[in-house]
């Protein structure tokens, strides 16, 4: 071989290293191991803790490489996870994606607002290497924070009053999110959640990055609720966020009372000129107390109707109070029914019953009647035996 051709021989060579060299740079790190994640920059908050999927490529003969964060902002605490184990070494075959890791970092919680850079390694020896960089711009607002909110948070209304309130609860995170829902409420309240446009009621919603579901809030005061107004704290919970949103209640006085007897009976018996006794019940069904309620009758003509306690001072919500009426039919009055109506009211509210009372004659005027029947009758037969033969 002459020199020229030697030397051609030679040029030929270095092209084709340089082109081999350059196309292995360019897929590969050193020694063709390369530690690669598909979101290298990311968004977190201070206090929160990050998870990294990491993925390697080995263009060469498989390998066993040593993990380690080669650098990480002080204080920050961080390892390399496989299996379900903190690892620091890694068996990568030969190809790609062939071996998978996971890098978790927690920022500390009085980490303030700016960018931060952590380098992880990976390294079989001084010429089958790599690193990777992850850069983490920490804002003190989490950029992915939900909503939960209703336009009208507040409504008004009596007692057994059922309220209906539009919310809407938004996921603005880049990740799937599955909300638990629940609500605090007084004793005796109930709430329900049901997704918009539906009768099933929900105990969570799951919702996509970035999408939002309408819900009917449902609220139910309890039967015996007094007027004032009342605060329901809503929450959706996820494992990522709590979201938060009260609603308000009032509920206005609403009257209503009722007279009637403890056993409910609407009747009774009574004599001529003669006292009954009967025992009224009046029951205060509204949401606050009412105050003096007087009992009135209207009874037939000659008639007296009393009462033991006239006016009541007070009834509390939910309460009743029992007074004597006294009813005492006129003297003249004949066996049959009657009518007494007897009313309670106050200057809110009142109420009436009617009575059916059956009157019975005294039995001594029945006898009478009956003794002056027969002597009538003994003095007509006496005057035809005297007097008849004429």
């Amino acid at each position: 071989m002459n020199g020229n051709s030697f030397r051609k021989m030679l040029a030929a060579g270095g092209v084709l290293a340089a082109v081999c060299a350059g196309s292995a740079l360019t897929a590969y790190a050193a020694g063709g191991l390369d530690m690669h994640t598909d979101y290298p920059g990311m968004t977190a908050k201070a206090g929160e803790n990050v998870t990294v999927n990491l993925e390697f490529d080995n263009s060469g003969a498989g390998c066993d490489a040593a993990l380690s964060v080669q650098s990480m902002p002080e204080g920050w605490d961080g390892y390399i996870s496989g299996g379900g184990n903190r690892i620091s070494q890694i068996h990568v075959p030969s190809g790609t994606n062939t071996a998978t890791a996971s890098f978790q970092v927690e920022i500390p919680a009085d980490t303030a607002d700016g960018t931060y850079q952590v380098v992880l390694a990976a390294r079989a020896s001084d010429s089958v290497n790599d690193t990777l960089t992850l850069t983490l711009d920490v804002n003190e607002l989490e950029v992915s924070q939900g909503d939960f909110s209703s336009e009208y948070p507040e409504q008004e209304g009596t007692a057994g009053t059922s309220f209906s309130f539009n919310g809407t609860l938004i996921n603005n995170s880049a990740q799937e999110q599955s909300y638990s829902l629940s609500a605090e409420a007084p004793d005796g309240w109930q709430v329900s959640f049901k997704p918009s446009g539906e009768t099933t009621q929900v105990a969570s919603i799951q919702l996509e990055p970035g999408a939002s579901q309408g819900l009917t809030i449902g609220v139910t005061p309890s039967n015996n609720v007094a007027a004032g107004e009342y605060t329901i704290a809503c929450s959706a919970i996820s494992g990522n966020e709590k979201l938060s949103m009260d609603l308000s209640v009032t509920v206005t006085e609403k009257y209503d009372l009722l007279l009637s007897t403890p056993d409910g009976r609407l009747s009774f018996d009574a004599r001529a000129n003669a006292e009954s006794d009967v025992t009224l019940s009046v029951t205060n069904n509204s949401n606050v107390a009412i105050q003096n309620v007087n009992l009135t009758s209207t009874s037939p003509t000659d008639w007296n109707v009393s009462f033991d306690t006239p006016t009541i001072e007070q009834i509390d919500a939910g309460a009743t109070v029992e007074v004597t009426a006294h009813v005492t039919p006129s003297k003249q009055a004949l066996t049959g029914d009657y009518v007494v109506t007897m009313s309670a009211g106050s200057s809110q509210v009142s109420d009436s019953a009617e009575f059916r009372v059956a009157v019975k004659t005294s039995m001594v005027w029945g006898v009478v009647a009956v003794a002056v029947i027969a002597a009538l009758l003994a003095g007509i037969g006496s005057m035809f035996r005297r007097y008849g033969r004429r």
